[in-house]
């Protein structure tokens, strides 16, 4: 197993991944900005939320390696070539919409943090880069189809959901819309390209009927995990699910509060729901 993942395997057609919750700071990162500025990147404690959910049977994807460091939820081709010393020698994203968020400085490997202060302060050579990607993005791309492959395999379908959190308030760089107030969850298949709708209109019922503010593809739609894994028409449905961090923890000092606890009880319930059903009586 490498270090920089969790992967455990699951018995069930639901699998849950974590891509922006690690904390391992690897030693060649040492030189970017000061660590507390970078912490505030991450999608703090959401590994901790879901915990229960291996247990349940579902299977269970988590990076140990920080977004800032290399963003899993990016395509290898969303690479920003103003961060190298000298030419990105692989291919590199013509996608407008793709490349709106590397011009945001969120790309593969990000150039600003959330507020926009510059992370490094050199540029980047090729080899080191590459070398996040093979030990890093490869690994846990690789783990995440594995375990769709086989929870398709076993059941005939799959469902995959992508856990993130979000701040409360859109940071400068962070999206599109910068100081937008978001909801308590955001639910994203692409516009329907990741899932089917009845699946991703029951979680945001769920979710809306446990009493919580629920956005549909809006500000966030989804992003690579979802769009490389979710084939609807396969029976392959991917949906991203955010969480507002307000509900369980202090951004300013990171600290979960007792919002917590019943926030778990809820993802919790969810799970279950989804554990329940199966998208194609939908």
């Amino acid at each position: 197993m490498t270090p920089f993942l969790r992967s455990l395997p699951g018995t069930t057609a639901l699998v849950l991944d974590s891509p922006h919750s690690g904390t391992d700071y690897p030693d060649d990162f040492a030189y970017a900005c000061a660590l507390p500025i970078l912490r505030r990147a991450e999608d703090t404690h959401v590994e901790k939320l879901y915990d229960f959910a291996h247990g349940l049977g579902a299977g269970w994807v988590e990076a140990f390696f920080p977004r800032s460091y290399l963003d899993a939820n990016r395509d290898t081709t969303e690479i920003d070539v103003s961060l190298f010393d000298e030419s990105w020698p692989d291919a590199v994203s013509t996608d407008t919409k793709v490349m709106s968020k590397v011009r945001l400085g969120k790309g593969l490997i990000w150039r600003t943090t959330d507020d926009g202060e510059a992370i490094y302060a050199r540029k980047l050579g090729v080899a080191e880069v590459q070398a996040r990607i093979a030990r890093c993005w490869e690994p846990y791309h690789a783990a995440v189809a594995q375990a769709i492959d086989s929870a398709h395999q076993r059941h005939g379908y799959s469902i995959h959901l992508n856990c993130h959190s979000m701040p409360a308030i859109a940071s400068s760089h962070a999206t599109e819309f910068p100081g937008e107030a978001h909801a308590d969850f955001v639910v994203g298949n692409r516009d329907g390209s990741t899932s089917s709708e009845p699946l991703a209109r029951l979680v945001c019922q769920h979710l809306q009927g446990l009493g919580y503010s629920v956005a549909y593809n809006h500000p966030y739609k989804g992003v690579e995990l979802v769009r490389r894994y979710g084939e609807p028409l396969q029976q392959r449905h991917s949906i991203q699910l955010e969480v507002n961090r307000k509900l369980y923890m202090d951004e300013q000092t990171l600290a979960m509060h007792e919002g917590a606890v019943p926030l778990k009880a809820s993802l919790q319930s969810l799970v279950q729901m989804l554990l329940a059903t199966d998208p194609r009586t939908l």
